[in-house]
């Protein structure tokens, strides 16, 4: 056996129609025949457009075959040994998508029937035309990409999309979008830290978005929702009888991202065992299946995330130091909700648009209170619990205004207060809890006059002075600014929310 090209996957970059470069991995063809000559044949044909691995038989073609990713082969009929029909079915059998092409020399009509029976995907006669042969790989080759994309877009179909815009004009977001934009354009391994619900995910697909692997999928795993006795199986794939169901052969989650990213959160949560297994994966750009015995080389950027403190669980020895240096390339920080409140404006109309879209309702934008209320919150739950009020908010409302009495109460009657030192905000005291009550009354009072102060306090059975001073104690202006839509923060695919 010879195996030509590259042994890792190669990378070429190609301009796109915007002039920006493209990441394309280059489709692998197995050419089997016993005939040095006409191995390099093929391979001076095929060689600018694809790599191109040669075995002089099926047995080293087979070989091959459990040992890397094969796009098309090209298998002869009449070969020492086993036969191309009998090695036909052994190849579908390990990957049954493959699109082999049989070369015979006895192009008969039966000869094209038999093939086609047996689950070839077609054939070709030598002497060999260079544009048949050409067109005919190329066109196996698409198909075999159209194939890789439809498994990830179903996978992609079952899952929870994220956000999908970063949005945001706070100085520590503008930052963000320029490391953004720094690191798309390399290949280097990238850990994002931050709480949950600030858009880790989305930060990820950002990065993606603008880097030349665009084209290629993007797949993501959230390491925390799969079962310990699944996640080895869903990440490096397993072979036909590894396990109990394992019924067929199924590719990881590493090969299904080949050419593209891999983004993995939560991934403070994984097994110390299956550490090692990515850490060999990141250094040596190489998996295992879960029951094989030959390793797959796989092309694929790294993207990983958590909301844990990485280097305290290295001192609790539940994750390897090797690995998190492996995964700390280019440390990305998203900054918490509450530590950019003047972003809650942007991000609200934006989920407001969004669901009014959605929902079909003709919901515009937020009152007044409501804002006011919004801005009181510290939440704990970030951008994603902002998202989920303002979903609730238009799917309630029956008016373009969402309203206070729209909001759930516990926004503004949220039991979590004010940071009291360094760490973890402490609960409320009795005079916050109560403040906090009192607002959120004055506030919906206001809201069912309309804002007229004399109408709202003699409702309310104080005086009018008394309720502009308390309005004033808690910096609530008597007129408001209606919020501004968000400009891109930069240009392309990063603009949008985290």
């Amino acid at each position: 056996m010879r195996v030509t090209g590259e042994q890792r996957a190669r990378k070429d970059t190609e301009g796109s129609g915007d002039g920006a470069a493209v990441y394309r991995p280059r489709p692998v063809v197995l050419a089997v025949d016993d005939e040095p000559g006409v191995r390099e044949s093929l391979r001076l044909i095929l060689g600018e457009e694809f790599e191109v691995l040669e075995a002089a038989d099926g047995a080293a073609a087979l070989a091959i075959l459990g040992a890397r990713r094969v796009d098309v082969a090209l298998l002869d009929v009449r070969m020492p040994g086993e036969p191309g029909s009998r090695v036909l079915p052994q190849i579908l059998a390990i990957d049954e998508s493959i699109p082999v092409i049989l070369i015979t020399a006895d192009p008969h009509v039966r000869m094209a029937v038999d093939a086609m029976k047996a689950g070839a995907y077609d054939y070709l006669a030598k002497p060999f035309d260079v544009d048949e042969i050409l067109g005919l790989v190329r066109e196996a080759a698409q198909r075999r990409g159209m194939e890789r994309e439809l498994h990830y877009l179903r996978a992609e179909l079952d899952r929870a999309h994220g956000f999908d815009q970063l949005v945001g004009r706070h100085p520590r977001m503008v930052r963000l979008y320029e490391l953004i934009a720094q690191v798309s354009q390399t290949h280097a391994t990238v850990l994002i830290t931050a709480e949950s619900g600030t858009g880790k995910e989305l930060v990820a697909r950002a990065i993606h978005n603008q880097s030349p692997r665009r084209a290629q999928p993007f797949v993501a795993v959230n390491l925390a929702a799969i079962p310990d006795s699944l996640l080895e199986s869903e990440l490096f794939g397993h072979e036909k009888g590894a396990f109990t169901g394992a019924y067929a052969r199924k590719p990881g989650k590493f090969e299904l991202a080949h050419g593209g990213t891999l983004f993995l959160d939560e991934v403070g949560s994984l097994r110390i065992d299956l550490q090692a297994k990515l850490l060999r994966a990141l250094q040596e750009r190489e998996i295992e299946r879960l029951g094989g015995t030959r390793t797959i080389q796989v092309d694929v950027r790294v993207i990983a995330a958590t909301n844990t403190d990485l280097r305290q669980a290295i001192r609790d020895r539940t994750f390897r130091e090797d690995l998190y240096y492996r995964l700390h390339v280019v440390p990305v920080g998203v900054p918490p909700l509450r530590e950019r409140k003047s972003d809650l404006p942007d991000l609200a109309a934006h989920f407001v648009r969004k669901y009014a879209r959605e929902f079909k309702k003709d919901v515009r934008a937020l009152s007044r209170g409501a804002r006011v209320a919004l801005e009181g919150y510290d939440w704990p739950g970030n951008v994603r619990e902002l998202e989920n009020i303002i979903e609730r908010g238009v799917a309630l409302a029956t008016r373009p205004v969402i309203g206070l009495d729209d909001l759930p109460l516990e926004l503004a009657m949220h039991e979590v207060g004010p940071a009291h030192g360094e760490n973890e905000p402490g609960p409320l005291t009795l005079r916050e809890a109560r403040d906090r009550f009192e607002q959120a009354y004055v506030l919906r009072a206001l809201e069912r006059e309309n804002w007229n102060q004399s109408r709202a306090a003699r409702g309310l059975g104080v005086h009018r002075n008394t309720l502009l001073a308390r309005l004033a104690a808690w910096g609530i202006r008597r007129e408001a600014p209606a919020p501004t839509p968000a400009r891109p923060a930069t240009g392309g695919d990063a603009s949008g929310r985290a």
